[in-house]
């Protein structure tokens, strides 16, 4: 197995041939002995993901991901530090039995409601387009490999 291909998915038993031994004789030696008429898939992947279409779906993703991810997450780190050290605060009434604790759990789920629907509004606006776009020339270039 190369590791320098992360797309390596061929099967052990049609990349190699077993010398009667139990031993490999060969490890991705070619079927024949001219050159391959096609692309490997693997080579078609590794020219996708090096693509400027590929990078900016990436860029737009991270762009959304990294800043909501550290938002709700420090809104929950506040929300645990302030129960653990502010007691006080935290079972200071709001209406009634409803104590500023309770309201600020309530909280965690409607931000996770609405970092969901925010994603998913994100990546139907900005990314599944050019994503869709992506897999469709994959899946041209990758016809006829034999896979």
């Amino acid at each position: 197995m190369r590791l320098d291909d992360p797309w390596d998915d061929v099967p052990v038993s049609d990349r190699c041939d077993k010398d009667g031994t139990g031993g490999v004789a060969h490890l991705d030696a070619p079927a024949a002995a001219g050159p391959d008429p096609a692309p490997r898939a693997a080579g078609v992947y590794l020219e996708v993901h090096r693509s400027e279409a590929f990078r900016e779906v990436r860029r737009r993703y991270r762009r959304f991901v990294a800043p909501a991810a550290l938002a709700f997450l420090l809104w929950y780190l506040a929300y645990v530090v302030a129960a653990t050290t502010a007691p006080g605060l935290m079972a200071r009434p709001v209406a009634g039995a409803l104590n500023v604790a309770m309201v600020a759990g309530l909280g965690q789920f409607l931000t996770t409601f609405l970092l969901t629907w925010a994603y998913a509004r994100h990546a139907r606006l900005r990314r599944d387009r050019a994503a869709l776009d992506l897999r469709w020339d994959t899946q041209e270039m990758t016809r006829g490999l034999g896979r």
